[in-house]
């Protein structure tokens, strides 16, 4: 993508005072072509929003989608982390991973819809992650599936813990989930051990099926890294998008 139209790209940096974590926590702001604020539009929240704006190259990825292949402009709202404790965050299991969801639900999302004209159906809004942020993600609309229904899940870190949550789950039939996983990812280390993320990916699948679950499952060449990820963003946005 050399287009230079693809690269005039509006993102707006803000910060919020988050009760629930005790710190400030920094957002990314994309805005498509032609924002209006009289108009209204979906949203996308993504996880590890840094990188899906700097390696995930998202907002290129969405001017060239809003200007050239017809989807309708949308806003990206990438959430910041702190790597250092990311797994403490993201994780089932880790320390600060529930006030981090509320931080989210009761702090994020107001203030997003305070100040940027984001349609407020559960249908309308995404919630994109790679890794442990797509679990995260799958973690977040399960928990709160009054708000969320629509999930990007990016080679997900389905560890045991998130498989025993989601087969602690009846009815998921609200979901509607896009997963990928690449076909080099069966021995990947993590800050909590090797993984086999192929397997992971396929059990999660098949739980999410059996529970009613809308799932659109690929495995595709590639390894746990942004490199593969980031060609796979513009049919993930598409799905929910197009």
């Amino acid at each position: 993508m050399t287009d230079s139209r693809y690269l005039k790209r509006t993102i707006i940096k803000e910060e919020l005072e988050s009760r629930y974590l005790g710190e400030k926590r920094k957002l990314r702001i994309y805005l498509p072509p032609g924002y209006n604020e009289i108009l209204s539009y979906r949203v996308v929240y993504c996880q590890d929003g840094e990188e899906f704006f700097n390696f995930g190259r998202i907002a290129t990825h969405a001017n060239q989608l809003i200007l050239d292949e017809g989807i309708d402009p949308f806003i990206i709202v990438g959430i910041e982390v702190d790597t250092s404790i990311r797994t403490e965050e993201y994780a089932p299991f880790g320390n600060r991973f529930e006030a981090y969801m509320n931080c989210i639900t009761d702090e994020i999302i107001p203030f997003i819809e305070n100040k940027y004209p984001v349609r407020r159906e559960k249908q309308e809004r995404i919630l994109a992650g790679d890794s442990l942020g797509g679990s995260f993600s799958l973690h977040l609309a399960m928990k709160h599936s009054d708000l969320f229904c629509n999930i990007i899940s990016l080679s997900g870190a389905y560890y045991e813990a998130s498989l025993n949550i989601i087969e602690s789950h009846s009815d998921l039939s609200s979901l509607s989930v896009f997963m990928v996983v690449g076909l080099q990812e069966q021995a990947y280390t993590t800050d909590t051990g090797t993984y086999n993320f192929v397997e992971l990916n396929r059990r999660a699948k098949a739980l999410l099926e059996e529970r009613g679950a809308k799932v659109s499952y690929a495995e595709k060449d590639g390894k746990h890294l942004w490199g593969f990820w980031q060609q796979e963003l513009p049919d993930a946005l598409v799905h929910f998008l197009g």
